[in-house]
């Protein structure tokens, strides 16, 4: 690998990017497209909902990551309309440490199950995206944006998989325990 994509990966993952929740100062589409792109704790988890999808077989290789997005807008309205979950960073921290899991393990559970997990955990996603408006933003246009940088984040993880070598295939599921291990470290912090 050359260095300018160990260093780029590095200052990507850095913990101190975890802070994108609060004060965006870009509006609408940009603020939405930043949102899950530079908080470490949707960015994993998107690229998560990727890697476990391109681990599946037939239906569920499309279904999972069209699950997380509709379920996550659907989530997104009820922020903007107000609604918090109880617990919400907690489901958040913890869908990144199951889904980091789920990847490490390669768990190919029934097509319902697995939407079901996807579905819930996108859920939490969308609630905070939705409730972390920024202020005189347009919600449609950072809705597209934070629904186009999921679906971008999905299709890369998913991508990555699909394209690597066969023997560069342990390299995901060592990418689904540092998810989880991050995971877990979110849930303790």
């Amino acid at each position: 690998m050359n260095r300018k994509f160990l260093f780029a990966t590095a200052l990507l993952l850095s913990p101190a990017l975890a802070v994108a929740h609060p004060g965006h100062d870009h509006a609408g589409i940009m603020s939405g497209l930043a949102h899950p792109v530079f908080g470490l704790d949707h960015l994993l988890a998107m690229l998560a909902v990727g890697l476990w999808a391109a681990q599946q077989t037939g239906t569920a290789r499309w279904a999972l990551p069209l699950t997380f997005v509709a379920t996550m807008l659907l989530g997104g309205l009820l922020g903007f309309a107000g609604i918090e979950m109880p617990l919400m960073e907690t489901s958040i921290a913890g869908s990144v440490l199951a889904l980091g899991l789920l990847v490490t393990l390669a768990v190919r559970p029934p097509l319902a199950v697995a939407a079901g997990l996807t579905a819930l955990f996108a859920a939490s996603h969308g609630v905070a995206h939705g409730l972390e408006l920024p202020e005189l933003s347009s919600p449609w246009g950072y809705a597209a944006g934070f629904v186009f940088a999921t679906a971008a984040l999905h299709a890369a993880g998913y991508a990555l998989v699909r394209f690597l070598p066969q023997a560069a295939a342990p390299l995901v599921r060592i990418a689904g325990a540092a998810s989880a291990m991050t995971g877990a470290w979110l849930l303790a912090a």
